[in-house]
């Protein structure tokens, strides 16, 4: 892939245009040049990689072609209106498949649809299946389409990302929202912090928020440490006892 075709490709994806259903911007843009051109063909072509893709057409059925044979190919290389007055007498088209069969194409204007930043991703064009000629008027009229086509794309574009940046804030006050519910509470005495900034046992907060009352349990964990603290406290207070006995024992033994 050359690095004119890298750049193309990544301006469609920004456009976020290929594949889309038909708009009535678009056709509008189409429909004014086959009326201007006074053609019974318009079209503006997107090309990606393999394929060019019509995003509004007048009289055709197609939606794609293959690149291979795109006129268009040739039109987005060039910065002025491509211009074929008859096909069938240019040697880079007369055994072209889309000039001996449908649509019969003679002639062809394509106007190169290039971005801001210079990359071409396109075309607008005027066909006829018979050699004619192109005025000044139609040649001007269909350069200033071709610069709407890209106003329509620009907007696209702009309202993606604007799209993008409200869905990401609205994301980003419900995780706000979030965290505005959680409770501040003391790591060593487990108090929780209010409104006011009272520091308060849990049941006094809940109380207060709940209208709740309590009754008092001990559930199973707590209920095998108070276990083993007494019989850990059982355990020093028989040691101390045989110490104290000892003790006494040896103070007896010394005075006889």
């Amino acid at each position: 892939m050359s690095t004119e075709d890298e750049r193309r490709i990544a301006a469609l994806h920004e456009y976020e245009i290929m594949d889309t259903p038909p708009e009535q911007v678009y056709d509008d843009i189409s429909l004014l040049t086959s009326f201007i051109c006074g053609t019974p063909i318009a079209l503006i072509t997107l090309l990606d990689m393999d394929r060019q893709w019509f995003k509004s057409r007048i009289g055709v059925t197609r939606t794609e072609t293959s690149i291979e044979h795109a006129f268009c190919a040739h039109a987005i290389r060039q910065k002025e209106i491509f211009l074929v007055p008859d096909a069938s007498q240019d040697e880079r088209f007369a055994n072209n498949p889309f000039v001996l069969d449908e649509p019969h194409i003679r002639f062809y204007a394509g106007a190169p649809l290039i971005t801001p930043q210079g990359v071409g991703v396109g075309t607008l064009c005027a066909i006829d299946r018979e050699p004619r000629t192109f005025t000044r008027e139609q040649h001007n009229a269909l350069e200033a389409l071709a610069r709407q086509v890209i106003t329509a794309l620009e907007l696209r574009r702009t309202v993606n990302a604007l799209t993008r940046t409200i869905q990401e804030k609205a994301i980003a006050e419900q995780k706000a929202d979030r965290m505005t519910d959680l409770l501040p509470m003391c790591s060593w005495c487990h108090k929780v912090r209010d409104d006011h900034n009272y520091w308060k046992g849990v049941e006094d907060f809940l109380a207060e928020q709940m209208s709740v009352e309590y009754s008092h349990g001990i559930c199973p964990d707590c209920a095998d440490k108070q276990r083993e603290q007494r019989l850990a406290r059982k355990g020093s207070w028989i040691q101390a006892v045989a110490a104290a006995d000892a003790a006494q024992s040896s103070d007896g033994d010394a005075s006889s």
